[in-house]
């Protein structure tokens, strides 16, 4: 069984409440369960972590250096976070990059990604399905 660790960043956890037209209208719990069902089918077993805090997502990253794979939302950190870049240089555990909204589509500051060079792939721009194609991405 493969062990996928799931790591939101800052603000998903106000999903279904924060700009509804721009996120959808799930909650995180919503979109946790979801992938967990989907998980069982594909006999992964997933950890869930999210923070507003960004030395505990270098700290989450860091940590699911046992797991098979990270599917990471860093949210706003995307943008500008080195330390977070770092984290995931550090670990041979591939990670792939997810955003529910197109971060190309939107303002400019949000088109550069300091992350997705050092990660598998990335997906953006499917709402909640960016998560399930990037678990898929592990099966």
């Amino acid at each position: 069984m493969k062990k996928i660790v799931i790591i939101n960043g800052p603000n998903l956890n106000m999903l279904g409440v924060r700009e509804p037209e721009q996120y959808g209208t799930l909650t995180l719990e919503n979109i946790n369960a979801m992938l967990t069902a989907r998980a069982h089918a594909l006999d992964m077993q997933l950890e869930f972590f999210q923070s507003n805090i960004e030395g505990e997502l270098v700290t989450a990253i860091q940590s699911a250096a046992d797991a098979d794979g990270v599917i990471l939302n860093a949210g706003a950190y995307t943008h500008y976070s080195i330390a977070i870049r770092d984290a995931i240089s550090s670990v041979k555990t591939p990670v792939v990059e997810v955003h529910l909204s197109n971060i190309h589509a939107r303002e400019d500051f949000r088109h550069v990604s300091v992350i997705s060079p050092v990660c598998k792939g990335s997906v953006a721009g499917f709402g909640e399905m960016s998560y399930v194609l990037a678990l898929y991405s592990f099966s």
